[in-house]
């Protein structure tokens, strides 16, 4: 069970990630569960601050 819960928040913080990046907003974040979502725009900051320091290109 625990590793299952793991990679669920493995995902999120991937998908989050990867919207950071991609330039979507915070706002479209389509989890509703409080670790899910923590994770996700978790991820998103990390993408977020990736692209702005010129890490990735769009």
């Amino acid at each position: 069970m625990k590793r299952q819960k793991r990679d669920r928040l493995d995902r999120a913080f991937s998908k989050g990630f990867q919207a950071g990046v991609g330039g979507r907003s915070k706002e479209n974040c389509p989890y509703s569960t409080l670790d899910s979502k923590s994770q996700w725009l978790g991820g998103w900051r990390e993408g977020v601050d990736g692209r702005l320091t010129g890490l990735f290109n769009k």
